[in-house]
């Protein structure tokens, strides 16, 4: 925003745009009222009018999320004639949208002559759950009147962009003659709802009651004999349902069959994400009811979703895996794209993205079509659009614009892979994880602290871009926790590309020093646990590298150490499990080689800013000064000059040293069975 507007904008209107910003985000995040960022607001005085730029989300908006537009410019979109064409039409309407804006390097509403049709200062357009209930059921028109009169306006379905703005501009205008003043509520059938009026208190108390009324209405007939009824209190009593164990069979494969080699013969990996509840499960349950939600809505079931899903009606693992090979080349060739919902009877809706954050959005955008057919048994049953409307919404610019924006960008060596970091919640492993997520990987944080894990996801989360991390409470040496963790990395993500076996914990000393208590455990997590974690994942990557191109490979790879690659003195229960690990590393990666499975080793040098060295209380330089294994070693900064002296690069270990040989690992295909030294030229392999 230049300096000049800016100043304008503090002299004139800083309150209203303020209270502007603050019904924007009131609204925007809240699920019931929008979906995937959808919605749009304004404000206006005589000259200037405030939209929502496409592009920005009214959860998080500020001043910079608006587009600025004079009105006497915009006017002249209601006075001009346009093209018949309408590709031709839309792109002079936007021509001209263009040039009314004040704010030049922001895109505004598609509706934001609408907005300026009303003649009340702020307008919310929002697209609620129970308002499109109504709006996408049979008796729209007729139930509307019946619960709120004839005081509201109803428009019925109308292809978005002008033409809608001039019926709406027209019934406006009718509106006002007939009854001397403006309507503050507008129904758009199968679309949503405008309100209007000169302050944003009136805007709350009008929704409020909107929704109290559709509420109760809704029970009403959800205690009625109503056919679907049943629909309508799975809605009115959600219950989350846990997605059946046997998805990891199943979702690692689908999310194989809809990955794609690009022109340049790369495999583009999709994400998928599997979402289960009680009113999904009676949708999903036979085609009957699924029938019912097969056909899209509103434009943003289009937008997100597409006009078309899968579902597959087999009970079977193996059933359900035959009929998605058949039917998916099937479904490209006929529809031109591949699914971005898959319906699977008994395990829930699983959304098929080109990143995770479309994953999230089209789940939430697919569960509120499927929240609206079941209010919309209140109503008659439900109304989805007509074909004709939905060729218009999937080929019109504006509409491919949103969907672009939507999909988000995703870059980087690890784009769209979904690794597994277990003892990440911290130190190394939280610094590798941290790395391979800003190459565009989804990061599955397996730890035993749930309250240091949970930190880190959120940290993660703030800087990924469409790439997702996620945290798992994991105990490494059960098998049953990691088997747990395996099938939440599965739902969460479809799959899983690389495993990390990073969890390790050190008790130093010598014979004398060490009980047989502490040398098992040390054994358990650093050797057997890197043998429970290769068992559990390895079954899921056979199956993805059974239904994946040829060119597909899975990693597993175990951070080891350079005391895997020689003894270290008063260390042997580290070393020795180290140096076992190694075995393990070229043992599985020959019985795991036909699989396209990779199976290697880092040994990283010394981290010693990490916990596991510099720890005050208990990390290795405390641990090794009381253990005497530097001799003449007096104090903490003596043992770790001594161990700095003995790196030729005089320099430790970073994640990010590590993370390089992560990726280079995960990027070839012609090593496995390997223990890559990264010690600043400590140790060197013969």
């Amino acid at each position: 925003m230049d300096f000049s507007f800016s100043n304008q904008l503090n002299n004139n209107v800083m309150r209203e745009i303020e209270q502007l910003i603050e019904i924007s985000r009131f609204y925007g995040k809240d699920k019931r009222f929008v979906i995937a960022g959808g919605g749009n607001t304004s404000y206006k005085d005589e000259r200037q009018i405030w939209v929502k730029a496409s592009g920005f989300a009214l959860a998080t908006i500020d001043r910079d999320g608006f587009a600025v537009l004079d009105r006497d410019k915009l006017r002249l979109l209601s006075e001009k004639s346009y093209s018949d064409d309408t590709d031709l039409r839309e792109a002079e309407v936007k021509s001209d949208l263009e040039a009314a804006c004040i704010t030049k390097n922001r895109r505004p509403s598609v509706e934001t002559s609408m907005h300026n049709a009303i003649n009340y200062a702020f307008v919310v357009h929002l697209h609620p759950t129970a308002v499109n209930g109504l709006m996408c059921s049979r008796q729209a028109k007729n139930k509307l009147r019946e619960l709120f009169g004839d005081e509201h306006l109803y428009i019925p379905y109308t292809d978005p962009g002008y033409v809608l703005f001039k019926k709406v501009e027209g019934a406006i205008a009718a509106f006002r003659a007939k009854r001397g003043k403006e309507p503050s509520v507008i129904w758009l059938q199968n679309h949503g709802i405008f309100v209007a009026a000169d302050n944003i208190e009136e805007i709350r108390r009008t929704y409020d009651h909107i929704l109290a009324v559709l509420d109760k209405e809704v029970k009403t007939a959800a205690h009625g004999a109503v056919a679907g009824s049943k629909a309508l209190q799975a809605y009115l009593q959600p219950e989350e349902r846990p997605v059946p164990g046997r998805v990891i069979e199943i979702l690692p494969a689908l999310r194989m069959l809809v990955s794609e080699t690009d022109e340049q013969k790369r495999l583009q990996l999709k994400t998928l994400k599997i979402r289960n509840n009680k009113l999904i499960e009676y949708y999903c349950e036979k085609k009957e009811h699924y029938i019912y939600i097969s056909r899209p809505f509103t434009p943003d079931g289009i937008v997100y979703c597409k006009s078309n899903q899968l579902y597959i009606d087999k009970a079977k693992t193996e059933d359900i895996l035959d009929d998605a090979k058949k039917i998916l080349p099937f479904f490209r060739q006929h529809f031109g794209y591949q699914p971005k919902v898959i319906a699977l009877r008994g395990l829930g809706i699983a959304a098929v993205g080109d990143n995770a954050a479309q994953c999230d959005t089209i789940l939430d955008v697919f569960e509120d079509c499927i929240k609206i057919a079941a209010i919309s048994e209140a109503f008659g049953g439900p109304h989805p659009m007509t074909q004709e409307q939905i060729d218009f919404i999937d080929h019109w610019e504006v509409e491919n614009y949103r969907r672009s924006i939507a999909a988000g960008t995703l870059t980087g060596r690890a784009q769209n892979k979904t690794i597994v970091v277990t003892g990440a919640a911290q130190g190394f492993g939280q610094g590798i994880a941290d790395e391979l997520l800003k190459e565009g990987a989804n990061i599955v944080v397996a730890d035993l602290n749930s309250e240091t894990g949970l930190a880190t996801v959120d940290e993660f989360n703030q800087k990924a871009r469409s790439n997702r991390a996620v945290f798992v409470q994991t105990d490494v040496s059960k098998v049953a926790s990691i088997e747990q963790l395996v099938y939440q990395s599965i739902c969460c993500f479809g799959g899983i590309d690389c495993f990390i076996s990073n969890a390790g914990i050190l008790r130093a000393g010598g014979l004398e020093e060490m009980s047989p208590e502490n040398f098992d455990l040390v054994t358990k997590i650093n050797y057997n646990a890197y043998f429970y974690c290769t068992k559990v994942v390895s079954r899921v990557m056979k199956l993805q590298t059974a239904y994946g191109s040829p060119d597909y490979y899975a990693d597993i790879i175990q951070i080891n150490s350079k005391s895997g690659l020689r003894g270290s003195r008063a260390n042997f229960a580290y070393a020795g499990g180290k140096f076992g690990g190694i075995g393990l590393t070229q043992s599985f990666a020959l019985e795991l080689a036909p699989f396209r499975i990779k199976v290697n080793s880092i040994c990283p040098g010394n981290y010693y800013e990490g916990p596991l060295w510099s720890n005050p209380e208990n990390g290795l330089f405390v641990q090794y000064l009381k253990a005497g294994k530097v001799p003449g070693a007096k104090t903490i900064r003596d043992v770790e000059d001594y161990y700095l002296a003995q790196v030729p690069m005089r320099k430790g270990c970073s994640p990010l040293d590590v993370s390089k040989g992560v990726l280079y690992l995960m990027d070839q295909c012609g090593e496995t069975g390997q223990a890559l030294p990264i010690t600043g030229g400590q140790v060197m392999l013969n």
